[in-house]
C-alpha cells in the first residue's frame, strides 16, 4: 500500500458534521466581509503588509526565526553581512515575492488550478529562484546532493522519513502528484467543497512530501492560491501562516494535528481508505477553525474607524509628526490616495508650512507614490505596527 496512489485516500470527507458546516459558512462570511469598508488602494498597501507577516510565520514554523525589519530590509535588497541571516532573508522575501505573484494573478483572473502539477512545480522553482547553492544542497547523515528547483523527488537519495512518516518512494511521487492533483481539481467542486478541499489537500501534500525540501512552504503557498479560488481570499487581508504558527490552544498545534492526520484508518467505521476519516475530519475542523480566528482577528485590526484612530494616536506619540499629519493619512486611508498638489488643502495650512507637515510624514515613510510625481499612499513601515497593528507579530 506505500507504493499506491490510493494510499492518500480518503482525500475528502464522504459525511460532513453539523460543527464544519457551521464553521465554513462562518468563515465564507467572515471572509466576505474583511476589508469591504477600505479603499481598494489601501487595501493593497495592507496586502503588502500581511504578506511580509506570512512570510515571518512561515519561517518561523520551519524553526527559523527571521525578524521583520529584516525581512523589509531583504525586500528593499539590503541583505546581512552574516551568511546564515543572509540565507533566511532571502528565504523571507522569496515568499513575499512569491505570494504578491499569487495575489497578482489572481486579481488579473489567471490565477491556475492551485493543486495542479504544473502550478505547484511553478511554487517550489520560483521560491528557489533567487536561492545560492549553498541553500539547495541537502545534507543527510548517509548522502548530499544539490536540490532542483521546481523538480519532484526522483532519485533514491531523495528518498525520506519524516518523524514516524515514511513517505512514498521517490519513483512513485510524479505518480502520487498527479492523482493528488486530479482528486484536488476545484473545476468540479463547489464553493463549500473548495473550501473544505483546502486543509485536506494541505495536510496529503505534505503526506506525499514531493520535493526534497520546501514542501512546507509550497503548502501553505498553495493554500494561499487555492484560499483566493473558493471566495475566502479576502484581496490577501489575512494569512494561514499566522494561524498555523500560532495554534488554537498552543503552538504546538499544527504539528500534533498533522501527525494525527497521517493515523491510518481504526476499523470498518472510520471511513473506506487507507487514512482514518475521523483523524482527517478533525484536522479540517481544526484547520478552518484556525483560518476564521485568523479572519476575525485581522478584521478587528483592519476596521476604518479603528484603523483611523491607530494612525491619529501614532501621530500624537511622535515627536516628529505635526498634528496635521493626521490629515494626511486620514485622507489616503478613507480616498486610497491624493494628488500632492491637495496637500494644503487638506491640512488647512499655508503652502509652505503644508509641505514641511507633508515631508515629515514621506520621511516617516507612512506616504509613498509608485512613481517620482505621482499620487501618495499608504505604506506601513514595521516600526510602525506596535501602535498602528498590535499583536500582528510577536514582538508587536
Amino acid at each position: 500500500m506505500i507504493e499506491s496512489i490510493q494510499r492518500i485516500e480518503p482525500v475528502r470527507l464522504e459525511e460532513v458534521s453539523e460543527a464544519i458546516s457551521d464553521v465554513v459558512a462562518e468563515l465564507a462570511a467572515a471572509s466576505a466581509k474583511l476589508g469591504h469598508a477600505l479603499n481598494p488602494r489601501t487595501a493593497a498597501s495592507l496586502a503588502a503588509l500581511v504578506r511580509i507577516m506570512n512570510s515571518y510565520y512561515s519561517n518561523l514554523i520551519e524553526g527559523h526565526n527571521t525578524r521583520p525589519k529584516d525581512i523589509e530590509r531583504a525586500l528593499a535588497g539590503q541583505f546581512d553581512d552574516d551568511r546564515e541571516r543572509r540565507n533566511l532573508q532571502i528565504e523571507a522575501a522569496a515568499h513575499v515575492r512569491v505570494q504578491a505573484e499569487v495575489d497578482l494573478m489572481y486579481t488579473k483572473d489567471r490565477l491556475p488550478e492551485p493543486a495542479s502539477v504544473d502550478f505547484i512545480l511553478w511554487l517550489h522553482r520560483e521560491f528557489y529562484r533567487d536561492a545560492p547553492q549553498e541553500m539547495l544542497r541537502i545534507r543527510a547523515v548517509d548522502r548530499e546532493f544539490v536540490m532542483e528547483p521546481g523538480a519532484w523527488r526522483s532519485r533514491p537519495e531523495h528518498d525520506v522519513a519524516v518523524g514516524r512518516h515514511q513517505p512514498p518512494s521517490s519513483h512513485r511521487v510524479a505518480d502520487f502528484m498527479t492523482y493528488f492533483a486530479d482528486r484536488y481539481r476545484f473545476d468540479r467542486l463547489g464553493k463549500a467543497a473548495r473550501i473544505l478541499a483546502i486543509p485536506a489537500a494541505h495536510h496529503r501534500f505534505n503526506y506525499i512530501h514531493p520535493f526534497p525540501d520546501g514542501n512546507g512552504r509550497v503548502s501553505r503557498l498553495m493554500s494561499h492560491g487555492m484560499a483566493h479560488i473558493a471566495g475566502i481570499g479576502a484581496h490577501g487581508l489575512w494569512s494561514i501562516s499566522r494561524g498555523l504558527a500560532r495554534g488554537l490552544e498552543s503552538r504546538g498545534d499544527y504539528k500534533r494535528m498533522m501527525d494525527h492526520a497521517d493515523m491510518l484508518r481504526q476499523g470498518d467505521l472510520d471511513g473506506r481508505g487507507n487514512l482514518s476519516q475521523r483523524a482527517l475530519t478533525e484536522f479540517i475542523l481544526w484547520f478552518l477553525r484556525v483560518c476564521l480566528d485568523q479572519v476575525t482577528f485581522m478584521s478587528d485590526l483592519f476596521e476604518l474607524d479603528t484603523l483611523t484612530k491607530r494612525l491619529r494616536a501614532f501621530v500624537e506619540r511622535s515627536e516628529k509628526l505635526k498634528p496635521e499629519s493626521a490629515r494626511l493619512l486620514e485622507e489616503a486611508l478613507i480616498r486610497g490616495e491624493f494628488e500632492r498638489g491637495d496637500v494644503p488643502r487638506i491640512t488647512g495650512l499655508p503652502e509652505r508650512t503644508a509641505r514641511r507637515v507633508f515631508n515629515d510624514v514621506i520621511v516617516a515613510g507612512l506616504l509613498a507614490s509608485d512613481t517620482p510625481k505621482g499620487p501618495m499612499s499608504l505604506r506601513f513601515p514595521i516600526e510602525t505596527l506596535d501602535i498602528l497593528f498590535p499583536r500582528l507579530f510577536p514582538e508587536t
